[in-house]
């Protein structure tokens, strides 16, 4: 945004004293020398109004060179600090239970999930998010990217059962951690949901959490369904090994209102910095002034006035 002003505006009042002297200020040094110089003065500016225009030119631009105009510009310096999110989404059979919303029955659990990290995924403007899919085994089905689109295309693909019928949630933390590992980014996250319990990771559950709080990296871990359907101390020791914290929700309401609360806890950092910056233009009617008097002085020597 741009912004037009004067530093010092009361020299344009003295354009007033300008016009007050041109009327009531009579000329009188040359009269010693010739007394008719006023009638020669009026006659030759008559003939020619270029003397007349010269002289206020200057005036005008000598005044408002003084008066200093400056243009002003206001900018923000927005610094960004995203955070780099894996979601861990577990596609085992278990996940088409359903009567998980009372609004609608015939959703099982693994719809409401993608409506609500669909949902996720559309508020972190300013984050790099992936995704690992999981049941008998776990692999990236999107990598970190800033495009939303994309991730929310890759949301919409996945299928109950793409990746069996098991659940293996250790090795699914270990595939996310290994995303996050390469990551450069300050704030590193995983969110890991699931409804069941780990029944066929490669990884140990030890070795796991091991891994876990040797890393950087925050883990969320979020419990779907009833709470018999899923390890409770389990993913509570996972949480706390990754300094996160760990969630139950037994109905889609509760698990759209712990995204959102996750949501806030991971605030991106934004810091706003306003840069002014200011012109000053007093060059360019300073300039005009000097060539117009200039010129008013050289045409009134010419003609000898």
């Amino acid at each position: 945004m741009s912004q037009f002003s004067f530093e010092y505006p009361f020299f344009l009042l003295l354009f007033a004293f300008f016009l007050i002297c041109a009327k009531w200020c009579k000329e009188r040094s040359r009269a010693i020398f010739f007394p008719h110089v006023e009638q020669l003065i009026v006659q030759n500016t008559a003939k020619n109004s270029w003397l007349a225009w010269f002289k206020w030119v200057g005036i005008a631009s000598a005044l408002i060179a003084f008066a200093s105009p400056v243009l002003t510009k206001n900018y923000t310096n927005s610094k960004k600090e995203g955070r780099d999110i894996v979601l861990i989404i577990d596609t085992s059979d278990s996940m088409a239970q359903g009567g998980f919303d009372a609004s609608d029955p015939w959703k099982n659990k693994f719809d409401v999930t993608k409506e609500v990290i669909s949902d996720f995924v559309s508020k972190r403007k300013n984050d790099r998010i992936g995704m690992v899919t999981f049941a008998d085994v776990a692999f990236i089905s999107s990598p970190l990217t800033f495009e939303k689109d994309f991730l929310q295309n890759i949301i919409q693909m996945q299928q109950l059962g793409m990746a069996g019928k098991r659940t293996a949630i250790n090795d699914a933390i270990v595939q996310s951690y290994g995303m996050l590992t390469k990551s450069k980014a300050k704030s590193k996250i995983a969110i890991l949901l699931t409804d069941g319990m780990d029944n066929v990771s490669k990884v140990s559950f030890d070795e796991l959490q091991n891994m876990i709080k040797k890393q950087d990296i925050k883990l969320y871990t979020i419990g779907i369904g009833l709470p018999g359907d899923y390890n409770v101390q389990y993913l509570q020791a996972l949480a706390q090994a990754g300094k996160g914290q760990a969630y139950g929700a037994s109905n889609a309401q509760m698990l759209a209102k712990i995204y959102d609360q996750i949501d806030k806890l991971e605030v991106t950092k934004i810091d706003d910095k306003k840069v002014v910056q200011h012109i000053y233009l007093y060059i360019y009617p300073l300039f005009l002034a000097i060539l117009s008097l200039l010129f008013f002085v050289y045409l009134r020597n010419v003609r000898g006035i």
